[in-house]
Parts: structure tokens; sequence; C-alpha cells
């Protein structure tokens, strides 16, 4: 009976080495499995540290970028700012010589025989030479002028 005992022990014990060495097989299944798992997930966070690493340069780029705009911008409305001041001492300008204009036209349209007559009066009465004559309506004709605020 000891005989039987030892080969039932013996038995039992190489069914639990037969279920350990298959529990040991599906172990190593799994494990390979998480293994490839293992590689692929690090290839994954390999592939994102990557990605990671080209958005960072990219955004330092479009930092740089946008601090170019906004010099060139800045530059920009300050040349505009300059432009527009200038076109305003222009437009004032204008308009002064515009003024001037019309005083001078509206001077023009005004009988210009009657200092001539005044002076070709004076020029008769004073029996000056018709040279002195023109240059003495000339003068008067000047003189008028002045009077106006316009420079002849």
């Amino acid at each position: 009976m000891s005989h039987s005992l030892g080969i039932a022990i013996e038995s039992l014990v190489a069914a639990l080495l037969m279920l350990t060495i298959a529990y040991c097989m599906l172990l190593n299944k799994r494990l390979k499995c998480l293994k490839a798992d293992e590689h692929s997930l690090k290839a994954t966070i390999g592939e994102l540290i990557t990605a990671t690493e080209i958005a960072e340069r990219a955004i330092g780029g479009l930092k740089l970028t946008v601090r170019d705009v906004n010099e060139n911008l800045r530059n920009q409305i300050a040349a505009a700012g300059s432009l527009s001041e200038q076109l305003d001492k222009q437009l004032a300008e204008g308009d002064n010589v515009l003024r001037r204009l019309s005083r001078i036209a509206s001077a023009a349209r005004q009988p210009a025989a009657e200092p001539l007559a005044h002076a070709h009066a004076q020029a008769q009465a004073q029996a000056l030479s018709p040279a002195k004559a023109v240059a003495a309506a000339a003068q008067a004709f000047a003189e008028r002028r002045r009077a106006d605020g316009i420079a002849a």
C-alpha cells in the first residue's frame, strides 16, 4: 500500500507540475503580449515626444513671427501717423494757397482801369513823360494791392 500511496502522491505531484507548466506557458504568452504592447507603447510615446518637440519649435517660430509682425505693424502705424501729419500740413498749406489765389482772383476782377486812370491823371497834371506816368501807375497799383493784403 505504501507503494500505491507513493505512486498516487507522485502522480498528484506530476499532475500539479503539468498544471504549473501549462500555467507558466499561459503566463509566458501573456508576458510576450505585454512586452509587445510595451514596445508599441514606447513607440507611441516616442512619436508623441517627437510631435511635442515639433509643436514646441513651431510655437517658438510662431512667437518670433508674431513679434516680427507686431514690430512691422508698429512701424507701419508710425509711418501712417507721420504721413497723416504731413498730409494735414499739406492740406492746410493748400487751403492757404487757395485763399491767397481767391483773393488774387477777386482783386483781378475789380476794374484795373481805375488805378491806371488815377495815375494817368496825376501824370498829366504833373506833365510827366509817358515812361514816368507808367511807372507812377504801377507804383499806385502796387500800393493798392499791398493795402488789400495781397503782395503784387
